[in-house]
């Protein structure tokens, strides 16, 4: 077994930390009321996106 993690595991840890930062930063929002927070969320949620796409196209069989 090797340590590094699988290209299929990078990109579902991609999508996994974007949703715990962006309920980190959703949180953020309503305590502080900053806007700022805004652009982390949208950030986060571009980051998730990508990673469940690409983790999903390598599931069916997209990279040969």
């Amino acid at each position: 077994m090797t340590s590094t993690p699988s290209p299929r595991r990078g990109w579902l840890l991609l999508a996994m930390a974007g949703a715990l930062v962006a309920m980190a930063g959703t949180t953020a929002v309503f305590v502080t009321q900053e806007h700022a927070w805004r652009y982390l969320i949208a950030a986060c949620c571009l980051a998730q996106f990508l990673g469940w796409t690409l983790h999903g196209w390598r599931l069916r069989g997209g990279a040969r």
